[in-house]
C-alpha cells in the first residue's frame, strides 16, 4: 500500500505519511472537480463541478454525497471565512460571492474600476477579514467552464477585497494566469500559482511567493517551485508551513524551503485539495471526475 500510494523523494517525507493509509474514492461523476472547502461545524465538504455548473456536498459523518447548489454560476474555488461562511469564486457570474448563514448570497466583488472581472478562480481569507483572489480568464475563454466573452479588464491579476470598505484593488499584476492562492500559517508569506503554460508556449507552471507586510503590501514574488508533472493548480499548507499542491500525477508536498519531498499518487489529474476532519488531518483531493481523501499524520494550517 505504501509503495502504491506514496513516493518518497526526501527523508523528511517519511514521517508525513502512514504506510497503512489508503486513498479513498468518496465520489465520482464530475467533469472537473475543483474548489474543496471544509466546514468543521457540520463536518461536511463543499466542492465545485465546474462544467456541470453545480456544487457538491460530502457528509463526513455518513459518506452521503448530494448536490449542494445547481445552477452554481460555474463556481470554481471555495473557501470558508472566519465566521464560517462560504466564499465562492464564480466563473459564470464573473464574481466573488459569500453565502450567508441563512442561505442568501452577497456579492463581494464583480468589477474593478467599472469593468467586469474575468472569471475569479480561487480565494483565501486573511485573519483581518480581507479576501484575496485570483482572476484568470479560464471562465471566459470558452463555454466549457463559464460563458465565452472578451476580457474587460484586459489582463489577469491578483486582487484584494478590503474588509471594511469592500473596495477591490490589484495586489499583483505580473501574472500570465494566476490560479491557486494561500497564505503561510503566520500570514507573512503569500503563495500564488501561475498556470500561464496553458496559454503561452513555455509559459509559467510554478508557484511564486511574496512577502506580506503589516499593511498587506506585497514584495518579492520569486519562483518558489516549478511543477515537475503537469501543472500546479490549487493547494493548501499544513501547520508546519509545508505546501500540499495539486499536480498532474497526484499531490506534491513541498517543504517551506521549496524542496519537493514527496508525492501522493492519484489515478486522475488533481485540481485542488483541502484539509478536513475534526483534527484537520484528512486531506480531501479533487481530481478531475472524482473526490478522494487520505488520512495523514500532519494537520492542516488553521484558517477559520
Amino acid at each position: 500500500m505504501y509503495r502504491d500510494v506514496a513516493v518518497v523523494l526526501d527523508d523528511r517525507f517519511r514521517r508525513l505519511f502512514i504506510g497503512s493509509a489508503r486513498l479513498e474514492k468518496l465520489a465520482e461523476g464530475c467533469r472537473w472537480a475543483e474548489g474543496p472547502a471544509y466546514f468543521p461545524a457540520g463536518r461536511y465538504l463543499i466542492w465545485s463541478d465546474i462544467p456541470n455548473d453545480r456544487m457538491m456536498r460530502f457528509d463526513e459523518t455518513s459518506n452521503a454525497v448530494s448536490v449542494f447548489r445547481h445552477p452554481a454560476g460555474h463556481s470554481n474555488g471555495n473557501t470558508v471565512d472566519r465566521q464560517g461562511r462560504l466564499v465562492t469564486c464564480e466563473h459564470g457570474n464573473r464574481r466573488v460571492s459569500r453565502t450567508e448563514h441563512d442561505g442568501s448570497i452577497t456579492v463581494l466583488a464583480s468589477h474593478y474600476q467599472g469593468k467586469r472581472l474575468n472569471s475569479p478562480n480561487d480565494a483565501v481569507v486573511k485573519s483581518d477579514g480581507s479576501i484575496w483572489f485570483t482572476d484568470p480568464a479560464y471562465g471566459i475563454d470558452s463555454d466549457y467552464e463559464g460563458h465565452k466573452s472578451d476580457s474587460e479588464v484586459g489582463a489577469c491579476h491578483v486582487y484584494r477585497i478590503d474588509p471594511q470598505s469592500g473596495d477591490v484593488c490589484i495586489v499583483a499584476d505580473d501574472f500570465v494566469r494566476p490560479n491557486g492562492i494561500a497564505f503561510s500559517p503566520d500570514e507573512r508569506r503569500l503563495y500564488v500559482v501561475d498556470t500561464g503554460a496553458t496559454h503561452v508556449a513555455d509559459g509559467p507552471r510554478h508557484i511564486r511567493v511574496f512577502d506580506v507586510d503589516d499593511k498587506g503590501n506585497l514584495s518579492g514574488g520569486g519562483v518558489f517551485a516549478t511543477c515537475t508533472e503537469g501543472l500546479f493548480d490549487g493547494f493548501r499548507l499544513d501547520e508546519a508551513g509545508r505546501i500540499w499542491t495539486s499536480a498532474g500525477d497526484g499531490v506534491h508536498c513541498y517543504e517551506s524551503d521549496g524542496t519537493l519531498i514527496g508525492k501522493i499518487l492519484v489515478p486522475e489529474v488533481v485540481a485542488n485539495v483541502a484539509f478536513g476532519g475534526p483534527k484537520r488531518n484528512r486531506l480531501y483531493i479533487c481530481a478531475t471526475t472524482s473526490l478522494y481523501a487520505i488520512m495523514l499524520p500532519v494537520n492542516g494550517a488553521k484558517t477559520f
